[in-house]
């Protein structure tokens, strides 16, 4: 079985990488960058966001699973004190597939520059790199709003739980196959109105922002920035590609929620 195991790079987790890669060698296991059948993050929510970027071309094939160095993740299962029950896994254990759904981003630009497609496992924002932003909101094909404010950041469902939800935005359970559109400081006053709300959109919607001057746009997919000018529009919708995770035990996702955002552990409520 080809395994790769990446880490967050600090000295604990690079530890525990090490070890974790100790224990698979007698197993028959082999370690392979290029092309693994699993990957293991070992960190935190971030690295397996870096994992994901890295094996995107491979999500057919490729199977996530991760050990979390600190906190509970919502991506990773496994605590390191489990390195050898987790082998004992990967060995002999059924496991079922959690399939998440992706977000789809298309840029194209003016001139007739070849377009950038990419994908996103949490979110993708965009914001204007300096003045106020302002762009045609186009739902489906047709004109929705003209929003101007800050910026707009269009999430999956297992991203829903991150930087939309601190914009406001809903939490969705990812077994929907839908994006959410969530407004970043929108100008409301007698002249300028946006809808003011977080919009959930199925996968049959596309979302299509086009611009209305000329500008420098700044725009995220998950941890990585980049800096586009010259663009035409950008389009987002549900990718038709999923990211694939190793469930050995359930966790229902709103267990997930809860473990990680209403309670430290131990919660006062375990404690009683």
């Amino acid at each position: 079985m080809k395994v790769n195991v990446i880490s967050k790079g600090d000295r604990r987790s690079d530890f525990i990488c090490m070890s974790l890669i100790e224990y698979l060698k007698p197993h028959q296991f082999i370690i392979d960058e290029e092309n693994p059948e699993f990957v293991i993050a070992v960190g935190g929510d971030g690295t397996m966001l870096h994992a994901f970027h890295k094996y995107k071309h491979r999500l057919s094939d490729t199977v996530f699973l991760g050990i979390h160095t600190g906190h509970l993740g919502f991506y990773a299962d496994w605590s390191p004190d489990q390195l050898k029950e987790l082998v004992h896994a990967l060995r002999f254990v059924p496991y079922q597939i959690g399939k998440y759904p992706l977000l789809e981003v298309t840029i194209w630009f003016q001139n007739d520059q070849k377009e950038i497609v990419d994908l996103a496992l949490n979110e993708g924002t965009v914001r204007s790199e300096e003045g106020t932003f302002v762009m045609d909101v186009e739902l489906r094909g047709q004109l929705f709003e003209t929003f101007r404010g800050d910026g707009l950041c269009i999430s999956t469902p297992s991203g829903s739980t991150g930087y939309n939800k601190g914009l406001g935005g809903a939490i969705v359970h990812p077994s929907l196959e839908a994006i959410q559109l969530t407004e970043m400081a929108s100008i409301n006053n007698r002249v300028f109105r946006t809808l003011g709300s977080p919009l959930i959109l199925p996968s049959s919607h596309t979302v299509v922002l086009r611009p209305v001057s000329s500008q420098r746009f700044v725009m995220t997919l998950d941890q990585f920035r980049h800096i586009y000018d010259e663009v035409r529009y950008i389009q987002y919708r549900v990718a038709k590609q999923h990211v694939r995770f190793a469930r050995f035990q359930a966790t229902p996702f709103w267990n997930r929620v809860r473990n990680c955002l209403l309670y430290t552990s131990p919660s006062p409520r375990d404690c009683s």
